[in-house]
Order: C-alpha cells, then sequence, then structure tokens
C-alpha cells in the first residue's frame, strides 16, 4: 500500500510541475484548411504578425480532411477544420469531430444566421447559389425563381452538376426546409425533366455551356461568375458578355446561400491558439481577406469589401433560413436527388 501512495503522490508532483507548462502553450496552429486562396497567404501572415502564433496548415477536399480527422481519432494534430459547404460542417459535427467554443466576440460579430447555436462551427463568409442564363436563348423572367427551373417553359434547357455534390444537396435540403419532402422532390423531378443533358462537371463548367448554347439556363455559385468577371482572359470575357445572373426568389424566400466555415476540433492540441484564430477570422482585415479570396461576402455585414465583380452583381435579397437547418435535412436531399435521378 505504501507503494501505491508513494507512485500518487509522484504522479502529482509531476502534475505540477507540467502544469505551468501546459498552461503557456506552444505559439503554433495546426489547420486542416479546404481554402487554397492566393489571398489567404495574407490571411495567415497576418494572423501570425499579430499573435505570434504560427500556422501549420494541410489543404485538402472537404470530405479528404472529414476522412482524415476521423482516422486520426484522438491521435490527430490539428486544431481547427475550415471547410466550404454548410452541409459538410454538418457532417463533421455529427461525428463529433468540433468541440464547443465560447466567445464573446464570435457571438457579437457572426450573425446567429450563419453559425451552430452552440458553437462548435461559425460561417465567416457566404456565397449565392444562382441562376446564370443566356441572354440570346431566354430572359431573367426565365431565371427569376429556382421554381422557374423546373416549369414547362424550361424544358430542355437546364444545366446542372450533379445533384449529390453538396452545393445542390444544401439547395435541395432549403428547399426542403422550406417546402417539405414531397414539394421539394417535385421541385428536383422537374428540374431533371427540364436537363438538356445529364448533370456533368462543375460550376464553371455549366456556365460555358451556357454561353456556348448547350443549355439555356444554370445553377452555380456566384463566386465562379463573379471569378469570370475578373479574368483578363478574352475567352471568360465573352462568356460573361453571353450570359447575365439572377439572383432567384427575390419576392418570395430570398436567395439560398452556403459558407466558408471553420471549428475548433474536439481534440484540438493548442485550444487557445483555436479560439484566437477564430476570433481573427471575424476581425475586419480577416473578413476582407477570407471574402475577397474567393469572391464571396462577409459575413460581418459592417465590413465593406473592394471587389469590382461584386459591386457590379448587387444588392439582394438572402434567404432568411438558419444556415444549420441545411445539415438537418442533408441525408433526405440526397434521397431526393437519388429517387429523381439527379445524379
Amino acid at each position: 500500500m505504501r507503494i501505491t501512495v508513494r507512485a500518487l503522490a509522484a504522479l502529482a508532483l509531476l502534475a505540477a510541475i507540467a502544469a505551468p507548462a501546459r498552461a503557456a502553450e506552444e505559439p503554433v496552429l495546426n489547420l486542416y484548411s479546404a481554402r487554397h486562396y492566393q489571398t489567404d497567404e495574407a490571411l495567415y501572415e497576418n494572423f501570425t504578425k499579430a499573435t505570434g502564433i504560427r500556422i501549420n496548415r494541410i489543404e485538402a477536399g472537404d470530405e479528404q480532411l472529414v476522412e482524415r480527422l476521423k482516422n486520426e481519432g484522438a491521435a490527430s494534430p490539428a486544431d481547427v477544420l475550415l471547410i466550404v459547404d454548410a452541409a459538410r460542417l454538418w457532417q463533421a459535427q455529427q461525428l463529433g469531430l468540433f468541440q464547443p467554443v465560447k466567445s464573446a466576440v464570435l457571438d457579437e460579430r457572426i450573425p446567429e444566421k450563419y453559425r451552430d447555436p452552440a458553437g462548435h462551427w461559425f460561417g465567416f463568409s457566404y456565397r449565392a447559389r444562382v441562376i446564370v442564363y443566356n441572354k440570346a436563348m431566354a430572359d431573367r423572367a426565365d431565371a427569376a425563381t429556382y421554381d422557374a427551373l423546373a416549369g414547362p417553359k424550361n424544358k430542355g434547357k437546364v444545366c446542372s452538376r450533379s445533384g449529390s455534390h453538396p452545393y445542390n444537396l444544401s439547395l435541395i435540403a432549403s428547399q426542403i426546409a422550406h417546402l417539405g419532402e414531397a414539394k421539394a422532390e417535385a421541385w428536383a423531378k422537374g428540374v431533371v425533366g427540364n436537363m438538356a443533358r445529364m448533370p456533368k462537371g462543375g460550376d464553371t463548367d455549366q456556365i460555358k455551356a451556357v454561353a456556348a448554347g448547350e443549355c439555356a439556363l444554370a445553377l452555380t455559385n456566384s463566386y465562379y461568375y463573379a471569378r469570370l468577371m475578373r479574368s483578363t482572359q478574352p475567352a471568360d470575357r465573352e462568356v460573361v458578355a453571353k450570359t447575365a445572373l439572377v439572383f432567384p426568389d427575390q419576392d418570395s424566400f430570398g436567395t439560398h446561400v452556403n459558407i466558408s466555415g471553420a471549428g475548433m476540433l474536439k481534440n484540438a492540441p493548442h485550444r487557445e491558439n483555436a479560439r484566437r484564430f477564430l476570433e481573427y477570422l471575424a476581425s475586419n482585415d480577416a473578413q476582407r481577406y477570407f471574402a475577397d479570396g474567393n469572391n464571396e461576402w462577409p459575413v460581418v455585414a459592417a465590413v465593406a469589401v473592394a471587389n469590382p465583380a461584386l459591386d457590379a452583381l448587387g444588392k439582394f435579397k438572402v434567404d432568411p433560413l438558419p444556415i444549420a437547418a441545411f445539415g438537418k435535412f442533408t441525408a433526405e436531399a440526397q434521397k431526393v436527388a437519388d429517387r429523381t435521378g439527379w445524379r
């Protein structure tokens, strides 16, 4: 018994010695990021200059990073996961990858719509799911609503990427949240029935197909179109000249938006540094870098972004549906995509 007591005493002494070392965190942050934009380099450099915290970064797609975290488990060195879709943020939360963050700064700066109610993740920029149309083949009224994509006037005129892609799953999930699953499925079936071709490629491919006359209308994220607007390539300028963009449902729900967002990971070894990084992403300077790097809008409304493409697109009514609601219906959205053949 004396040996056990001595052992316990020794452990207590070691813990007391180690406590100060744990309290002073190493000035490093391990970031898993699905963002890969040139302006993000300045974003990270400014954080390091302001805090002295060096960022170690691993970049991959949303899905690959989530899978990596699952495989690493409690041994993961990652402090923060930064990804570009609300459905994937929800998935990571459901897998138990995040821990809640208590921060008065984040609560004050990030609108409730763009964050998890329990603080597991926060959105820092947003983009719109818009409709692009060929000006010689359709007019603005043909693209005024998401419902128009399923209407008889647009038979054989619609292009889209796969319905199973997270951007479309989030849109379908928002339709389910607004209309119920049955009506959302009827809408998705109508969209599929109006397609000019089977879903293929990414959003930029859809825009170029519209410009080429392969279809008259297509769904895309706003930043893909803004990227073409800012391009100096003659071919890209020609695509923009032949097309126009519409923010759908301005007379009803408003346009569906999605986010780039981040959260502190459950097994983060540098938790204080992770909290400081998340708060930094909500700062005015970071919001400008964060949004402008991918032609998105900052979630902090008071922050102005000097982006000529976004200025040209103008203001629009955003669907007030909380971002967190998309995740709740993602599984149902996938079933709708499967049943309707939006593959």
